[in-house]
Order: C-alpha cells, then sequence, then structure tokens
C-alpha cells in the first residue's frame, strides 16, 4: 500500500512507545513457598517431587514406570539405548513396549494372587512390598495395574526454557503485579510450554500460555487478523484476566490455577463437593474430564516454581538466560494495513511481521488491515530515531503513553 502522508496516518495511530524493564533471571538461593499464597500440603509432597524428577533429574534419555495416583511409586527408570532426539527410535520403542508390557502382566498377576490371598513368588513379595510402602499402602495393589504410565524425562527441555524465561520474566511479573496477581504466576509457562512460543497441542491450544480458540476469544483479541495467543506478552495479559476471574469465582489459588487446565466451571463443581482443599479434590474428585492432567497440574506448577527459583541448586552446570525483551511498543487507534504501519515507522515489512507473530498470514500480506486496539511491536529504539527526527512530535499530539495496566 502506497503512503498517503502523515496526516492520513496520524489519524490511524496512538503511539506508546513502552521500553521492558531489565528482568533479573530467576533467584539463584534457596526460596521457600509462601504458603499463604501457593500452600504446598505434605500429602502433595510425593507428586511435587515426582515432577521435580522429571523437569530437572530425569533427561529425555530416561522413561519412569509409575502408578498414576501415587507418585511415589515408581517402578522403575529405564535408560534408553542409542542417542535421544525428541521422539523415540524404533528400538528404544520396543525396549519401552517390552519393559511396560511385562510389568503390567506381573502387577496384573500379583493383583490376582492378592484378592484370593494365594501364595506369592519372591518376586512378587518383593513387588508387593514395593507397593505397600508407597503413599497408597495396603490398597495400593489393587488396580495397580491399570494405574501403569510411563513418562519422559523433560530436564533438558525445561532447562531451556529456563534460559527462554529470561526475556520475558520481567515483563510477565509487570503483567501480574499490574493486575493485582501473585507475580509468580509468571512461572506457569514452565509446565504449559516450556516457553516455546510455537508450542501448538493436538487439541488446539496454541502459544506459550497455551489458549484453546473458546478461551482465547474471552480474554484477548483473536480474529482473522490477529491471534494473541502467539504474542506472549499479550497472552500473558489474557492469562492474567483468565486468573483473576478464576480466583474472583473459586477464592483459592490452588484451585484457580488447577482451573487453568480443568476449567473455572469445572473446579467450581469439585470445590461444591469438596471445598477448597486442594488435596482433597486431587485425590477425591472425579468429574468428567478430571484426569492425570487435571490433578496433577498444581503439583507441576509447585514443581516448576521450585525448580525455577532454586535453578542453581537443580542446574549445577550453569544456565545462560536471553536478555530481557527490549523493544518499543505501540496501540493502534484505527485500522491500518501492516505495510502503512511498517512505511511509517521506517522498518522492514519482513523484520516487523517477524517481531509480531500473532498476524495471520492475511495481516501480514495486507489482504486485510490490523484492527483498532493491535498492539505492535516495534525494533527497539524506534521510537527514539523518530522523535530525534522530529517524526514522532506530530503524532504524540494524538496520543499518550499506554502502560500495561492501561492495555488491559
Amino acid at each position: 500500500m502506497r503512503l498517503r502522508g502523515f496526516s492520513i496516518i496520524l489519524t490511524m495511530l496512538v503511539l506508546a512507545a513502552c521500553a521492558n524493564q531489565p528482568a533479573p533471571p530467576p533467584a539463584r538461593i534457596p526460596m521457600t513457598f509462601n504458603d499463604a499464597v501457593f500452600p504446598a500440603p505434605p500429602a502433595l509432597q510425593p507428586q511435587i517431587t515426582f515432577w521435580q524428577n522429571v523437569y530437572a533429574v530425569w533427561g529425555r534419555g530416561q522413561v519412569a514406570l509409575h502408578d498414576t495416583r501415587y507418585l511415589d511409586l515408581i517402578y522403575e527408570v529405564i535408560t534408553l539405548p542409542d542417542e535421544t532426539g525428541e521422539g523415540y527410535t524404533d528400538s528404544q520403542k520396543a525396549l519401552l513396549k517390552a519393559r511396560y508390557e511385562n510389568l503390567k502382566i506381573a502387577l496384573s498377576q500379583l493383583e490376582s494372587k492378592s484378592a484370593i490371598r494365594a501364595p506369592l513368588t519372591s518376586s512378587e513379595q518383593a513387588l508387593a512390598v514395593r507397593i505397600q510402602s508407597s503413599s497408597g499402602g495396603l490398597g495400593a495393589i489393587a488396580g495397580a495395574s491399570d494405574r501403569l504410565r510411563s513418562q519422559r524425562g523433560l530436564r533438558e527441555r525445561f532447562k531451556r526454557g529456563l534460559e527462554i524465561s529470561g526475556r520475558y520474566d520481567a515483563a510477565f511479573r509487570q503483567v501480574f503485579r499490574e493486575a493485582g496477581l501473585p507475580e509468580d504466576l509468571a512461572y506457569l509457562p514452565h509446565v504449559e510450554s516450556s516457553f516455546q512460543n510455537h508450542a501448538a497441542s493436538s487439541v488446539g491450544a496454541v502459544g506459550m500460555w497455551q489458549f484453546m480458540p473458546d478461551t482465547a476469544r474471552q480474554f484477548m483479541m483473536m480474529n482473522a487478523a490477529v491471534d494473541e495467543r502467539r504474542d506472549p506478552v499479550a497472552s500473558a495479559q489474557g492469562a492474567a484476566r483468565y486468573l483473576g476471574k478464576a480466583y474472583s469465582r473459586l477464592d483459592s489459588w490452588p484451585l484457580a490455577i488447577t482451573s487453568y487446565n480443568h476449567g473455572i466451571g469445572g473446579m467450581a463443581r469439585a470445590k461444591e463437593e469438596w471445598g477448597d482443599d486442594i488435596v482433597a479434590v486431587v485425590k477425591n474428585y472425579s468429574g468428567k474430564g478430571f484426569g492425570f492432567a487435571s490433578r496433577n497440574f498444581y503439583a507441576e506448577f509447585l514443581a516448576a516454581r521450585n525448580i525455577a527459583r532454586n535453578s542453581q541448586r537443580f542446574f549445577p552446570e550453569g544456565l545462560s538466560y536471553e536478555p530481557p525483551l527490549n523493544l518499543d511498543r505501540i496501540r493502534l487507534r484505527q485500522t491500518v494495513a501492516a505495510y502503512t504501519l511498517a512505511s511509517y515507522y521506517e522498518v522492514n515489512p519482513g523484520e516487523l511481521t517477524a517481531l509480531n507473530r500473532a498476524w495471520n498470514p492475511p495481516a501480514q500480506n495486507g489482504r486485510i488491515p490490523l484492527p483498532a486496539g493491535t498492539m505492535v511491536w516495534l525494533p527497539a529504539g524506534t521510537m527514539t530515531r523518530l522523535a530525534q527526527r522530529g517524526a514522532a512530535d506530530r503524532a504524540l499530539v494524538l496520543a499518550e503513553p499506554v502502560s500495561t495496566a492501561q492495555l488491559r
């Protein structure tokens, strides 16, 4: 699109240069949980410890065979042969399948014999003792074969997520702080995506904060031109809106955080049955869709939070945190085409598109304009450069600085 002159463009834009403040890396000294906000009940410790092992101890070359209810019941941690990548090789798949099926058969035989009090072999006795020594106790043998599950280690992925978090930690904390919510909610992407902005689930969740389409439309901009799920800061603001609403209804951070996986309505039903005791909910609630992922979501958050706050302890080899986000940002007052925007700010269209991953292809190529209210990232120093040339002064007559709080 050809540039029609500053007078037209100025009526289309409200400029707000917002440079993010430098972000310190996550704390490297032991820090205790704030039990008043995010309690860690002793009954959840087996789950928390399990997920700390998954995130920071077991690498992708290790797979744990474990019980889905009693997470301190870990039967075996298998070391995979050959080089390990994101997926499994054929030989690795064969090994895992054989170990899993053999253990499942052994558990099934133990259940059957225990039910009729038949004599056990020495290996069955050892297996029974192992099960009974877990948090499940004597009753854990029944149904053990159905509760068998495998979990691959995520240490490399989590470590990379910690490094990426250096870019966003300060911005995310500012979002939650200005929303009046606990800043440590900024750790949630460790659980959802390991801070991978390109993350996409098989059920349609997208982005660093993993919003489903229907939920995204309620809490952020999502239309033909823009999908803010792919903008880490905009989706963090959406997460703040969601979590604020969840806490207002549930009046419990453990339940509100769990609702991020199970939904506010689902957790409201859980609260009606079991109150706001997260342990009772995790142990007893059996609502539709409240499965392994939902039961463990709060414990995963606590585990991720503890690791991030004690990163030197869990990753003594060191971490290379990415530098803090340092870009300029504006908010559009009226619709405007991407090419017009690039021309006005003297930014290469390709660079502008690369900075604004929330723009859908029709907006990137100019087939449809960006709507009013769209948040736009610009290269660092763009606003200063325009101001030095006097090109921004006239625009600022129609604009005012926009803070993160005002963007909501």
